[in-house]
């Protein structure tokens, strides 16, 4: 039986294959572009969690999110409560988001902007970049180690940072020696099943080495999710739902940045 993921990167990649447009135009375009905004300095500013702020319509597993959900008013509000990185789903089948969606946060957030999608194709990297992000999602249960490094190497080439997505240890692992990767992010939901473990994080949080940004995703819904990954070690954490679905997500942002510990 096919799974969420099977699904989706079966789409993604269906689409790439259809993909006509000329690469080394894409590549071409996207180093054109202004300087990007620093995700790692972003996220290490200060002595408390970082908040990656997310922007989610919709998703597989819960449906519709927020009904009427503005982009740009969002994100400065994410902006406004001090959140140091801004998340924006731009998958249309699955979650119901769009390219539109990202450049309607860009203008109202100043900070860095991570597209979130599922990153197939090199020209996916380069669409990141002419979208107005400054980071690109690539997760490593979706690609194998040659795609994983040449994507990475290729968001290098065009000015963007990568997150390298994991879900375990091995997963941390090539993220670190096939991409390099100087941001982990480690996805508490599986994303086979899309149920949430929210103690996988801190399990793998020791194999992510000094030195590297570390994210935990999914499965946030308050200060004591929030306190139990900076206590891991944690700089930053990746919350979609829970801020979405608030109906203060000022404050709801604002609780979930407690005192962290350095690495």
């Amino acid at each position: 039986m096919a799974t969420y993921l099977d699904d989706i990167l079966a789409a993604h990649r269906r689409a790439a294959d259809d993909d006509t447009r000329s690469l080394s135009r894409l590549i071409e375009q996207a180093t054109a572009m202004a300087p990007t905004v620093s995700a790692a300095d972003a996220l290490t500013a200060g002595d408390r969690l970082a908040v990656i702020a997310e922007v989610k319509r919709a998703s597989p597993s819960k449906g519709e999110l927020h009904a009427n959900l503005d982009p740009k008013r969002l994100a400065a509000t994410y902006g406004e409560a001090g959140a140091a990185m801004v998340s924006v789903l731009t998958d249309e089948a699955f979650f119901r988001g769009s390219a539109a969606d990202l450049a309607a946060a860009r203008s109202g957030f100043a900070g860095p902007i991570l597209r979130k999608d599922f990153t197939v194709s090199p020209a996916d990297v380069c669409d990141a970049r002419l979208m107005g992000a400054d980071v690109v999602l690539l997760i490593a249960a979706a690609l194998d180690d040659a795609e994983l490094a040449d994507f990475a190497a290729l968001a290098t080439e065009v000015g963007l940072s990568a997150l390298v997505e994991a879900h375990d240890e091995t997963e941390v692992e090539r993220a670190v020696e096939v991409a390099g990767a100087s941001l982990v992010g480690v996805n508490q939901r599986d994303l086979v099943t899309f149920q949430v473990d929210t103690a996988r994080a801190v399990r793998v949080a020791a194999t992510i080495p000094d030195g590297v940004v570390a994210i935990a995703e999914s499965g946030v819904t308050g200060p004591a999710d929030a306190r139990r990954l900076a206590d891991a070690g944690y700089h930053a954490v990746l919350v979609g739902e829970h801020l979405v679905t608030s109906a203060d997500p000022t404050a709801t942002l604002a609780a979930l940045a407690v005192p962290r510990h350095a690495r």
